[in-house]
């Protein structure tokens, strides 16, 4: 991995102040831009080195974190590694925090993110590319729906409910999106069962989306995530050599 440099930075938003952090190669630039959303745990250790590692690629990166209106991260304490056990309990204090953030107030901040990007200087104008994880899969499709000038590349990891019967279910926005897409789904993801999977296919290939979505065979909810119980090496190896070749071609 070549040096890399990460800081955390403030971003203005209609709702607040975001925290977030930028990581890009250390020297050169401007570099093309990533939007990198970060799953449910937040933004954490674990979320800035995923920022690093995408930016040692040529790229500059920033995660935000899109729970700051509850506070600076990390919003809640975390352990180091997060095991089954723990699971339930984070999740009854992070499950109201993620549905305040409601899809109108994300693609608000989505405005915020991408013009802070557009005035980075270490940022290259043009098109950005975008990825996220669990729930940020969700909102890296909102993203690209709703900016589709701006985004030239989404993905999405082990994304939940992205193509539900909610009236705003994210695949919904399939007709507008002029992206490219990759979709890396986890086969034992009680989030996004089978028939998600479908749906969003469907979507996809009836607004004549470039799109690809694959299944990870044996891969649990969360296998990019090396701090937490659910990382599989083999299958986060096959998300990085898949989302570098995402970006390679289209930014």
């Amino acid at each position: 991995m070549g040096a890399v440099h990460g800081t955390t930075v403030d971003i203005a938003t209609r709702h607040g102040t975001a925290d977030a952090y930028l990581a890009h190669p250390d020297g050169g630039g401007p570099f093309p831009a990533v939007l990198l959303y970060m799953d449910a745990f937040g933004l954490r250790p674990h979320l800035k080195k995923m920022a690093e590692r995408l930016a040692s690629a040529g790229y500059t990166v920033l995660a935000p974190n899109v729970f700051y209106r509850h506070g600076r991260a990390p919003v809640i304490d975390l352990p180091d590694f997060v095991d089954p056990a723990e699971r339930p309990e984070l999740f009854e204090r992070l499950g109201p925090i993620i549905q305040s953030l409601t899809p109108e107030a994300a693609m608000r901040d989505a405005d915020a993110y991408l013009a802070w990007l557009s005035e980075c200087p270490m940022a290259k104008g043009g098109p950005v590319g975008v990825t996220g994880y669990c729930m940020g899969a969700g909102l890296a499709l909102r993203t690209a729906g709703t900016h589709p000038d701006r985004v030239a590349a989404a993905a999405g990891f082990h994304g939940a409910n992205l193509a539900s019967t909610a009236a705003d279910s994210p695949h919904l926005l399939a007709a507008r999106i002029k992206a490219e897409l990759y979709f890396g789904h986890a086969d034992q993801d009680r989030a996004l069962p089978p028939e998600q999977i479908e749906r969003l296919n469907e979507a996809l290939a009836a607004a004549g989306v470039h799109h690809r979505c694959e299944v990870y065979a044996g891969a649990h909810h969360g296998f990019t995530q090396a701090d937490t119980a659910a990382y599989d090496l083999a299958a986060a190896e096959r998300h990085w050599a898949a989302l570098l070749d995402l970006f390679a071609r289209m930014l």
